[in-house]
């Protein structure tokens, strides 16, 4: 008796992510419950600890995780928030946690209405590792070079590696996802399958970052985040100075030039630097800290997208996120949460129809685009008009709402209602148009309620680490 045809087995749902940086592990996460087999590919050695990556250089300066970021990591990865928690990073609630000089003024520290997740970006990269390792079908391949796509214009197919020291390989997958960062070869890539050119834009301030770390004096375990930041339509160079508590009781500082006002790698220059910000509170600190650190610094930091989903023809396959969409300047804040936003869309469309429905790889682009252009907005909106700024100037419709958006950052500074809904766009909980609701208009026409601070928001308790001389720091850092 012959045997009856066993039934045929579906072949395995793969999926290939190239880069085991923050936004490819996030977009591991986001395929895990629609793949049977993720490989995520890395050119790096990933730390098996909470420690710095060397194709990361921006890894050593300060990183604002924001309220609309953190959310959409711990719906990928949910205990992300408690783990970061229980290693030592701090959620910071905004705006009664931030000590800010805004380009419009001191903003007072209102009740909170949203935060943002302190603590360096190893730490913040190894719990994401931890959390995506743990999934089980995320294999992540080390040391390995991608060469290139195979697939047409039509579909993507996969993608071929040179493992280090081993042959070419080639990896086949129902979707690849690009989250290369700013290294991305995607443009090339896209363009010798025949498809046609990307749209790109750039704008660059010329900032340049040098970060220092401290040790926080004693007493200052629930210190707010402090943030000078400049104003762009100034004529002389605009300077930042941050100082961000991070986990084991340190202070992450970091200083930021625009072009002709940049800081330097020089230890001994750095407090001095701060002190040329708009406001010295900083360097003031500093001097009640001790230096843990040699002075870091950072100078690829331009505005820079590319605009995919907007291409007259996509391939199936093939999704774009993170950095090698759009990477902005680092003083805003956004990489990370714009990153984890764009992976928390890729995981709404596949919940839609799976790894292998069709028009995925489109719909998927646009939805990554939201949260980009509204971080590309307020970035952008800025650093254009910055001294000697690189980019498309602005025209009449730019001029008009850069001035209302300084309208809206000077009656933050003394309303409620507009320092809320300024909160809501920055931290990405809210889109851009939330500023332009008639409430938000209306008080904005109206402009400032109260005086304007004309100092920093400190209480009298933190006022004492601004004075290393007083004879009360002893006392107060050990109450």
């Amino acid at each position: 008796m012959s045997e009856s045809p066993r039934p045929e087995q579906p072949l395995p749902r793969r999926a290939v992510v190239i880069g085991g940086g923050l936004a490819g592990l996030l977009a591991a996460a986001a395929l895990a419950p629609y793949a049977d087999q993720i490989t995520v590919v890395e050119r790096d050695v990933l730390p098996t600890a909470a420690e710095p990556r060397a194709f990361l250089p921006q890894g050593h300066h300060a990183h604002l995780l924001w309220s609309g970021g953190a959310a959409a990591i711990e719906d990928l990865v949910p205990g992300f928030t408690d783990r970061m928690l229980a290693a030592g990073a701090r959620r910071i609630p905004l705006t009664a946690g931030m000590v800010a000089l805004s380009p419009g003024g001191w903003y007072r520290r209102w009740r909170p209405t949203h935060h943002l997740m302190a603590g360096t970006r190893e730490l913040l990269d190894q719990v994401v590792r931890e959390r995506v390792r743990a999934l089980g079908k995320v294999r992540i391949v080390e040391r390995t070079r991608v060469l290139g796509l195979t697939g047409d214009a039509g579909r993507v197919t996969g993608i071929r590696v040179q493992p280090h020291g081993a042959a070419a390989e080639t990896l086949p997958a129902e979707l690849v996802v690009d989250a290369a960062g700013r290294g991305t070869r995607t443009p090339q890539w896209l363009g010798e399958l025949g498809l046609p050119e990307i749209r790109e834009e750039l704008v660059d301030s010329g900032l340049v970052y040098a970060s220092r770390m401290y040790r926080a004096p004693a007493g200052t375990e629930d210190f707010p985040v402090v943030n000078i930041q400049p104003v762009a339509r100034d004529p002389r160079p605009g300077k930042t100075a941050v100082i961000m508590p991070v986990e084991g009781g340190r202070w992450l500082v970091t200083l930021a030039g625009t072009r002709g006002g940049e800081p330097t790698g020089d230890s001994e220059a750095f407090a001095a630097f701060a002190r040329t910000a708009r406001h010295p509170v900083v360097a003031e600190l500093l001097e009640y800290a001790e230096p843990l650190s040699e002075v870091s610094t950072f100078g690829n930091t331009a505005n820079r997208r590319r605009y995919y989903e907007k291409s007259r023809a996509w391939p199936e396959g093939y999704v774009v996120v993170g950095d090698a969409v759009a990477s902005f300047n680092p003083v805003y804040g956004h990489g990370m949460s714009v990153a984890a936003q764009g992976a928390r869309a890729l995981g709404r469309e596949l919940a839609r129809g799976g790894l292998r429905a069709p028009g995925l790889a489109r719909r998927t682009q646009r939805a990554v685009a939201r949260p980009v252009s509204v971080a590309w907005d307020l970035a952008t909106g800025q650093d254009i008009f910055y001294p000697e700024a690189v980019g498309k100037r602005p025209g009449a419709a730019d001029r008009l709402l850069a001035r209302y958006v300084d309208r809206l950052v000077r009656t933050a500074t003394a309303d409620f209602a507009v320092a809320t809904a300024l909160t809501e766009v920055m931290t990405l909980s809210a889109p851009i148009t939330a500023l332009v609701r008639p409430d938000i208009l209306l008080r904005a026409l109206r402009g400032p309620r109260l005086a304007q601070l004309t100092g920093p928001p400190l209480t009298e308790r933190e006022l004492h680490f601004t004075r290393p001389t007083d004879a009360g720091v002893a006392e107060t850092a050990g109450a």
